[in-house]
């Protein structure tokens, strides 16, 4: 892949990560002691069941049922309990008022694994130990991804972006709410950067391992299917690990819970009943546009992944291919969580080649997207700055100004994504940036 350098000096890359620091201290100020009281005010006043909160508990939960006492985590009895953690109390489906998401365990099973080191821990440990794994896991993957797409700045501006990174919305997000998808993204992460460096059967493992939340992670894992059977003969090996891979985990997950596929199915069925978001094309269009919508992007995004599926590993296809992935992901998946926007990462590394581009409309949409995130950065910053003078109460009718581009943004991307590449022959397999 063509490197994306970025000329730059001590003194600028020293000025970027003091601006990083400025803004990640910012942010998290703004998160504590701002957006936290107003969510918890705001729960207060709708009188709504308030628990631990927490969406690493019902997997925490499911796991341990699963090991300590052989219990199917998809039974209604393991979701009761779930919601006794979630919420305080199980949800009573005959009362309007009671919050509609059921907080079952619909994950794959062999998410438990994961899990299994926690299990014997109490439940308020393992959250604070995850919180800053998860953290982590978002800072680490900043540098695979940037391996990945070929983006080589100075290592000051690489420690930028892991700060930046980490004070990002779906961070905090992350941090309050403890999902996996930091945990996975990292794995998707790993193996993109595993296949550029040509370690194929560790790549499909890592993928194999990204399906524990497969709906965030399902389009880029398709991608690297489609990519290594193009040609079988050098890359089969990304295939036979991923396959035997999950082979493992399914008879692994058999043997500690029989037949949970069908139950998982199952719970998967049941799961737009009770899901409270549409997409984001749901949440801006009626729903038979949405639906169109849904289809012609998929389509165009199989469309792209047949035309580039020759490309090699180091090439800019490759990585617009997982770009392509993200945002078409973020943009159809019927869940608004800004957490799935860590998605972005690579997208946004990517885009930042565009920035100054020749092209009018690629060089718009990207500074519109970097924009949108430059919103969330700015305001939260001038909030937390206000928190040190202005009573929280007057604070709180604003707590949400750093989220209004957080629709805006995915959509902005997906903009820049297909204006950078939709006027791309099938054989320029080495600089799309151009």
């Amino acid at each position: 892949m063509a490197d994306v350098k970025l000329v730059t000096y001590p003194r600028a890359s020293l000025f970027v990560l003091l601006a990083s620091l400025t803004i990640a201290f910012g942010v998290w100020r703004w998160a504590v002691t701002v957006l936290a009281p107003a969510n918890a005010e705001t729960v207060l006043a709708g009188k709504r069941p308030i628990g631990n909160n927490s969406d690493l508990y019902p997997r925490w939960l499911g796991a341990r049922e699963v090991f300590l006492r052989g219990a199917d985590p998809y039974s209604s009895e393991i979701t009761r309990e779930i919601q006794i953690g979630f919420y305080g109390r199980p949800l009573n489906p005959s009362d309007p008022s009671d919050p509609i998401a059921q907080e079952s365990f619909v994950y794959p099973i062999y998410v438990v694994f994961l899990m299994a080191p926690t299990v014997s821990m109490p439940f308020r440990t393992v959250e604070e130990i995850v919180r800053w794994l998860l953290l982590g896991a978002i800072a680490l993957s900043v540098p695979l991804w940037m391996f990945a797409v070929g983006f080589r700045p100075h290592r000051l501006i690489v420690l930028s972006s892991m700060l930046l990174a980490g004070s990002s919305y779906p961070a905090v997000e992350e941090y309050f709410q403890q999902n996996l998808a930091a945990i996975v993204l990292l794995f998707l992460a790993a193996a993109a950067a595993s296949a550029v460096h040509h370690r194929l059967a560790l790549s499909g493992f890592l993928l194999a391992l990204s399906t524990s939340k497969p709906d965030t992670t399902g389009l880029i894992v398709l991608w690297f299917l489609l990519w290594a059977l193009a040609k079988w003969k050098e890359r089969g090996r990304l295939i036979w690990s991923f396959a035997g891979t999950l082979l493992v985990l399914e008879c692994a997950s058999e043997a500690i819970s029989p037949h949970w596929i069908s139950h998982f199915l199952a719970a998967v069925w049941k799961y737009p009943t009770y899901g409270t978001d549409p997409s984001v094309l749901g949440a801006l269009f009626p729903r038979w546009l949405a639906l169109l919508a849904t289809a012609a992007l998929v389509l165009w995004f199989l469309m792209v992944c047949w035309k580039w599926r020759q490309s090699p590993a180091n090439s800019k296809c490759f990585g617009w291919a997982i770009a392509w992935a993200g945002v078409v992901t973020l943009t159809v998946i019927p869940k608004l969580a800004a957490y799935n926007q860590l998605l972005l990462i690579p997208v946004l590394l990517i885009l930042v080649g565009q920035m100054n581009g020749s092209a009018f409309l690629r060089r718009m949409l990207a500074r519109a997207a970097f924009a949108c995130q430059g919103w969330q950065w700015l305001t939260a910053v001038l909030l937390a700055t206000g928190s040190f003078v202005v009573p929280w109460d007057r604070l709180r009718t604003v707590a949400l100004i750093p989220l209004y581009t957080l629709l805006a943004l995915p959509l902005l991307a997906l903009l820049a994504v297909i204006a950078s590449t939709c006027r791309c022959p099938p054989s320029a397999t080495r600089d799309l940036s151009r």
